[in-house]
């Protein structure tokens, strides 16, 4: 039994993990393209060494040249699991464009796949926890989506203030003009495009 497993929804757990290299383990997927998340796990087999994690890479199958990797993240003996978003990882490795693009991954002898791959590489803990993964892979829980749902409204409230305006007399009612909502709609994109992490 293989130290690691993967579950991709609606299929089989799969734990054929095949050693290529010292340290390294690799798993082909196919039928990638209706994939949305994959689970990569620790079996109950044995623990990591002490101090150690496993990275966790995935690469979309080019049938013209050795995979390109993605670092999805890690999981570790404190942290036995995780989920991954790999839908739109495409898109970011055939342009070049992911933040978390790398070739770290590959091994002496890279081989051409036709099916995508999950590759797992063992290596020091505090060495992995200074990688990052692109901001794509990685689901937003509950709590996150409720505090950047909180700082958006908060964002919005505050630019929207300063255009308010009182238009009848003896009211305290105050109006916007939606000519400045659609301004900060506009500038808000902006920054997302500039930087997804810009709330936080």
């Amino acid at each position: 039994m293989s130290l690691f497993g993967i579950i991709v929804s609606g299929r089989l757990v799969q734990t054929d993990f095949q050693l290529v290299d010292i340290g390294k383990f690799l798993i082909t997927i196919p039928n990638a393209e209706s994939i949305n998340h994959i689970v990569v796990f620790l079996t109950p087999q044995q623990p990591l060494p002490p101090d150690a994690g496993a990275s966790v890479y995935f690469s979309w199958p080019d049938s013209l040249s050795p995979p390109t990797w993605q670092y999805l993240g890690f999981i570790s003996n404190d942290k036995p699991s995780a989920i991954f978003r790999i839908a739109k990882l495409k898109n970011l490795i055939s342009s070049g464009s992911g933040d978390g693009m790398t070739n770290a991954f590959g091994f002496n002898q890279p081989i051409v796949s036709q099916f995508a791959q999950i590759g797992i590489a063992l290596e020091p803990l505090a060495q992995i926890q200074q990688m990052t993964a692109d901001v794509s892979v990685n689901p937003i829980n509950g709590e996150n989506m409720l505090t950047m749902a909180a700082k958006t409204a908060e964002n919005l409230f505050n630019f929207a203030c300063s255009f308010a305006r009182t238009l009848l007399p003896d009211s305290n009612e105050q109006f916007v003009p939606l000519s400045a909502v659609y301004q900060w709609y506009q500038n808000f994109l902006r920054k997302l495009e500039q930087d997804p992490k810009f709330l936080k």
